[in-house]
């Protein structure tokens, strides 16, 4: 224990050598963002930060914009994998800041690695990972199925909020997408030669709105209507509706799923169209309970837990903005926010040093692990 209590010191004060750097690396990607399977700058940039850090680096590992920066040789030992995301939103940037997480996970390598050279790099391996395209893009599902978490022991990531949690809620998440297609005709001159895929559409829509009083509380369904047709005077053949679904397991999602199939196809029919360790540092966190009760969004991280044991604490950057915000993109790039991220990095480093150095914490990491997802099959 004395050794692990030597090895954080060591981890904390590398990040703190680093923090202009860290500060600097984050702006670079804030001011830059970019969609999922697009992040080359900050593929680039993240790639290059952490080679110049002393890490063995792969570029394009599996997928375009993915990577993996390797650190430390004790072949016995565990292999813990930190996560950096760095994809964007759409107008908004980085509203969910994930110009931070790339941050944290770069901070943490660095707080790792300096800890697996104090110890003479024979307590284990350390693998930083790019993960593209969080957001809708599925990029750790693609990473799983190409085996870039085989031989990982431990995963960790932290994400940025309005909030602190160590164990949120995280939604099951699963998308549709209604394609309606009915018979184009002029709107003012042959209506009833027409079949309206846009009447189908709105119906579906509204159908679901009116389920939303028999959902439960922890369901979340959102969709836009992807394509309504071309112009005013021609009756739409062809509309699209994109739905997201989320629930807190896969036994209700499935439910969810068929009430909103059974919505879309009800509409098909009635037009007749065709269906195709923080607290150490200052953090305060809320109760278990509380924390248990704080719902999140989805992520692919999730996939990740499913395969090996995982964390992905929550953590506050001191803004009330709410992630995918404007408010929040603004907010992503403070000093406040990066100071934040530092903390959070270090948690996560201390955390992986207590499993490099802790095998009866390893093995009941692992243990918990199993029975969770025994209970789950």
């Amino acid at each position: 224990m004395a050794e692990a209590a030597s090895l954080k010191k060591i981890a904390c004060e590398a990040i703190d050598k680093h923090a202009a750097d860290l500060r600097q690396l984050s702006k670079q990607i804030w001011e830059n963002p970019e969609e999922n399977f697009e992040e080359k700058f900050a593929h680039k940039v993240l790639t290059d930060f952490l080679e110049e850090k002393g890490f063995d680096v792969t570029r394009s590992w599996t997928l375009e914009t993915a990577f993996v920066a390797r650190s430390g040789n004790g072949d016995d030992g565990p292999c813990v994998g930190v996560i950096c995301e760095y994809d964007a939103l759409p107008e908004v940037g980085h509203a969910c800041g994930h110009n931070l997480i790339a941050e944290a996970g770069a901070a943490a390598g660095i707080g790792i690695k300096a800890a697996l050279a104090a110890a003479n790099n024979k307590l284990g391996k350390l693998l930083v990972i790019g993960t593209p395209a969080e957001e809708g893009g599925g990029g750790k599902v693609k990473m799983i199925d190409n085996g870039c978490f085989k031989g990982v022991d431990f995963c960790m990531m932290v994400h940025p909020a309005p909030i602190d949690t160590t164990v949120p809620l995280v939604l099951a998440r699963d998308a549709v997408i209604a394609t309606y297609r009915g018979h184009a005709a002029h709107a003012a001159a042959f209506p009833w030669e027409g079949i309206n895929a846009l009447d189908a559409v709105v119906m579906a829509y509204t159908s679901i709105s009116a389920m939303r009083q028999q959902m439960k509380p922890t369901w979340r369904v959102h969709s836009i209507i992807a394509e309504g047709g071309v112009k005013p005077n021609i009756i739409p053949d062809k509309t699209k509706l994109e739905i997201y679904l989320r629930a807190p397991d896969d036994q209700d999602l499935q439910q969810l799923k068929e009430k909103v199939i059974g919505c879309l196809e009800g509409a098909a029919k009635a037009t007749a169209t065709y269906q195709s360790h923080a607290e150490s540092l200052g953090v305060e966190f809320p109760s278990l309970e509380e924390q248990k009760n704080k719902m999140i969004g989805s992520t692919d991280m999730g996939n990740v837990s499913h395969v090996l044991p995982s964390i992905h604490p929550i953590y506050s950057i001191d803004s009330m903005a709410v992630n995918h915000s404007y408010a929040f993109t603004a907010a992503a790039n403070t000093d406040v926010a990066h100071e934040k991220t530092l903390v959070a990095a270090k948690s996560m480093a201390m955390t992986a040093i207590d499993l490099l150095c802790n095998k009866e914490l390893r093995e009941q990491a692992k243990k918990q692990f199993t029975a969770t997802h025994s209970k789950m099959d």
